[in-house]
């Protein structure tokens, strides 16, 4: 990290540094729903459509269907959720990534090692499994809806909308029913949130010691193209674990209605269903996302967080 950087971090009060992580985890939240959501649903309902009578013969065939029976809003398929909870998420993310890094570097006084952004980025996306995993809930349990409507006979949906669904499932199972789901939440975002925002940060070092400027003053390519990276290898190492996810957060909330029974139990099915196979269901419009999406989220955070 350059000493202007360290200058400019200086200036500002540690309750400015602060104000400053929540405007830009707010700007790069709700920047990265509206770019990414709809490679979500697609990625979710690739990733939770029966196998013996799917839906969805593939990627295409998904987007074709969404736009056929529901247009283009289906690609934003239960966006309330995501959008409303992007800004407390990537707050929260963000504003962690930022602490961390206070933490490690003594408050911009040395120059983090490469490792110590690594655990960064876990703290930083651990501690966001508080505010995503029951916007991730809420949001899965509305896409995969229309997948029960066309593979489940006289199929009545059991939620009008995403006030309902928070209603009905707060009511049954209290506060811990938003996080269905939180045990392979968990096991994706502490490792591959490391990867993600660690390998962001060090590829931008690798080039701003390459021009010889902070990185504050890299062009906006190479920052979008550190990000894309980072989304990349977040997604790629640790998709199963999504997969995992993605199939128990849409499970029926309601006990007495579940497939599956914990995480483990979850495994042995989806490897019976599939073979190691299943667990890559959905991955294209995954690696699709991971581009245009992690390009714009760390563009606007790191933009943000170091010019205001």
């Amino acid at each position: 990290m350059s000493s202007s950087t360290h200058q400019t971090q200086k200036q500002r009060s540690h309750t400015g540094k602060i104000l400053v992580d929540i405007i830009a985890g707010t700007c790069a939240g709700i920047n990265v729903t509206i770019v990414g959501h709809p490679f979500d649903t697609l990625k979710v309902r690739l990733q939770t459509q029966p196998i013996d009578k799917p839906v969805y013969s593939g990627l295409v065939d998904c987007f074709k269907k969404t736009i056929k029976w529901e247009g283009l809003s289906g690609l934003y398929k239960g966006v309330q959720s995501p959008l409303i909870g992007a800004i407390f998420f990537r707050v929260t993310m963000f504003l962690s990534f930022g602490e961390a890094k206070r933490f490690f570097s003594q408050n911009g006084k040395r120059k983090m090692n490469i490792i110590e952004y690594y655990y960064c980025g876990s703290i930083a996306w651990g501690s966001g499994v508080i505010v995503e995993c029951p916007i991730d809930l809420f949001k899965t349990q509305m896409q995969i809806q229309i997948i029960r409507s066309k593979s489940i006979p006289n199929f009545v949906p059991e939620f009008s909308g995403i006030i309902d669904c928070f209603k009905k499932v707060i009511k049954t199972n209290g506060i811990k029913g938003a996080y269905q789901g939180i045990v392979p939440h968990l096991l994706r975002n502490i490792p591959a949130g490391a990867v993600h925002l660690g390998t962001f940060e060090w590829l931008r070092l690798i080039y701003a010691d390459k021009y010889n400027v902070p990185v504050s003053q890299l062009p906006f390519s190479i920052t979008m193209f550190a990000g894309s990276v980072g989304g990349i290898l977040f997604w790629l190492l640790f998709y199963p674990f999504d997969v995992l996810k993605s199939t128990i957060q849409g499970d029926s909330p309601f006990k007495e209605k579940r497939k599956y029974h914990g995480l483990l139990d979850a495994i042995n099915k989806l490897y019976a269903e599939g073979g190691s196979k299943r667990f890559f269901k959905g991955l294209s419009p995954c690696m699709l996302r991971a581009i245009p999406a992690n390009s714009v989220l760390l563009l606007t955070s790191s933009y943000l967080a170091e010019n205001l």
